[in-house]
């Protein structure tokens, strides 16, 4: 693109050849969301892990009816 410009040179040779940087950039990007975004295993078809209820803890006490002393 900018094989015979002096100016092109002179600042990929001060900053760096930043065209070049972002395209690799923007390629791996690419890459990577084609791997995140592909097709996986329908969700909702496994079934959901039975956990155990814990028990109450011995201290809490149930709950009393209206009116009477607690």
């Amino acid at each position: 693109m900018f094989q015979d410009s002096p100016i092109y040179d002179r600042l990929i040779a001060e900053r760096g050849d930043i065209p070049t940087q972002v395209r690799r950039e923007a390629e791996r990007v690419s890459r990577e969301m084609a791997f995140v975004m592909q097709p996986g295993p329908p969700l909702g078809h496994a079934p959901a892990p039975v956990l155990p209820t814990p028990p109450a803890p011995a201290w809490q006490r149930s709950a009393l009816p209206p009116g009477q002393p607690g």
